[in-house]
């Protein structure tokens, strides 16, 4: 993990290699439940996770089916939005789908599992709570965690349900050693704070050594937060996402990120990424979709990766119209009568509002079946639609989608 860039703070090396070498190393990663799906920005965790299970682990996926009702403070300015009970069991449904795909579930020694933590903390007694727990924590020591003293020192309010996410993180620690022999937990380099609270509150009620394990904040080499573009989320979930964006999203990084997410992202043997990194020039596009075909594969599986290489490949290298291309459909009438060229890109998501497209073609940066568009009065009518009743819809040469007459 060291090797592959995973590692940016341990709270012993040493003493977590011993117990790893022992085959009774178990660690866990949790995941609130805030969103319909994960998105590449939990990746790297997720990678953390399989190997952890590769190396002889067994890796343990917390659903935060309790902590989601808080919300974690941890670089927010504001409160998080409270979920209902029914949204949270939606999104935990979702947000499960993506680990299949990364590690092997079942009921053997190294086999993952996947607990939610409000299997015990929706049922403590909070007298109790405090009493039995509560009292080994230091508000002192809480007020001093970045996730608190940062909200403070900008005078943004902090509730007292967030400021308890740190206790109830610590005890899930506790109460995941008790079930389970838990004794490393995983996260971002933002979750350093409340991973170590979880070790003093294990140390505190005389359990196991806990050990901490945090991973670097991704960003580009341009400084964009991993897993956010201008388009929205790169979801891990193909109903939000189909597998081609997510091919051409790895496969249009920035030239310096292409060795360090091949070792993040992918499988692939360090001596194989070090030579695609030592690529040049032009020749640095094959490192590219070697990147995007092994994260594609990972996710999606080999056919989609090949799926999506073939429909890049006849859209940009041959101009041809490939049919993979995302799709949206717009009722045949509206063709009839000419649709209206601003709206058809608003309709296919490529940009966000008619302004930013009459932006974009002052620009040249719009295109209906390759042709720039020149005129925001435009229309786009039925003899322009292609071969299976489409129109191909660009914005500038990355971005493609096939406006369907329906």
């Amino acid at each position: 993990m060291q090797e592959r860039g995973y590692i940016h703070q341990c709270s012993d090396l040493p003493g977590l290699d011993e117990k790893a070498r022992s085959g009774s190393l178990a660690g866990y990663i949790g995941f609130d439940c805030t969103a319909p799906s994960l998105h590449v920005g939990s990746l790297v965790q997720i990678m953390m996770l399989h190997w952890l299970q590769e190396t002889g682990g067994k890796p343990v996926v917390l659903m935060g089916g309790g902590t989601t009702m808080v919300g974690d403070p941890s670089g927010k300015d504001e409160s998080r939005k409270l979920l209902t009970v029914e949204a949270i069991e939606a999104n935990k449904a979702g947000v499960r789908k993506a680990f299949s795909h990364f590690i092997r579930f079942g009921e053997g020694k190294h086999d993952a599992i996947m607990p939610d933590n409000a299997e015990w903390l929706a049922r403590l007694n909070y007298i109790e709570f405090l009493r039995d727990v509560g009292r080994h924590f230091s508000v002192n020591r809480m007020l001093a965690m970045d996730s608190v003293k940062l909200r403070l020192g900008r005078e943004h309010e902090l509730s007292f349900l967030e400021f308890n996410y740190m206790c109830l993180q610590a005890y899930d620690f506790t109460e995941l050693y008790k079930r389970y022999g838990v004794t490393l937990q995983m996260g971002g380099s933002d979750q350093w704070g409340n991973i170590i609270t979880g070790i003093d509150l294990g140390r505190r009620m005389g359990l196991e050594q806990f050990y901490a394990l945090t991973s670097p904040l991704i960003t580009t080499a341009g400084g964009a937060k991993m897993g956010k573009t201008a388009a929205g989320a790169v979801w891990l979930d193909e109903t939000l996402l189909s597998a081609y964006e997510y091919w051409q999203f790895w496969r249009n990084v920035e030239d310096d990120d292409v060795g360090r997410f091949l070792r993040l992202f992918t499988l692939l043997p360090i001596d194989e990424i070090r030579r695609l990194e030592s690529l040049q020039g032009v020749e640095i596009n094959e490192a590219k979709k070697a990147l995007a075909n092994e994260t594609t594969a990972l996710l999606h599986g080999y056919e989609a990766a090949q799926s999506a290489a073939a429909t890049a490949r006849k859209t940009f290298e041959e101009g041809a119209l490939a049919e993979n291309l995302p799709t949206v459909e717009a009722p045949g009438a509206e063709f009839d009568q000419g649709l209206g060229v601003l709206t058809a890109f608003v309709r296919a998501g490529l940009v966000a509002s008619t302004g930013e497209a009459r932006r974009q073609i002052r620009g040249g940066g719009l295109r209906v079946n390759d042709a720039a568009v020149t005129d925001e009065k435009a229309l786009i009518t039925r003899e322009a639609l292609q071969t299976g009743g489409v129109v191909k819809l660009s914005l500038g040469r990355k971005k493609h989608v096939l406006l369907k007459a329906v």
